[in-house]
């Protein structure tokens, strides 16, 4: 992510190491045979987890997008509605 805010970057970053130890966490708890509402659980948390870095990138983006319309002279609504899409596809 080009122009990225170096504390949104160090943000992510941390967030998706955060999420790497989660999934070995949730293989460790596999190989020892674990509760599977455990298991249920933990993959839940790692998926709002995800979610949350996405929705900061979506909201990167849309100010990334926002910012060059209105250079250009434009108004904002394209990169609003290219930002939906995304946001879209994300969900």
């Amino acid at each position: 992510m080009k122009g990225l805010d170096p504390e949104v970057k160090r943000s992510l970053v941390n967030r998706l190491r955060r999420i790497e130890g989660q999934a070995r966490g949730i293989q460790r708890m596999l190989e020892e045979e674990r509760d599977c509402m455990e298991v249920l659980s933990q993959l839940v948390a790692m998926r709002e987890a995800i979610n949350r870095v996405g929705m900061q990138a979506l909201g990167c983006q849309l100010g990334t997008d926002v910012r060059a319309e209105i250079t250009d002279g434009g108004t904002g609504e394209k990169a609003v509605a290219r930002v939906v899409e995304h946001f879209l596809k994300f969900t």
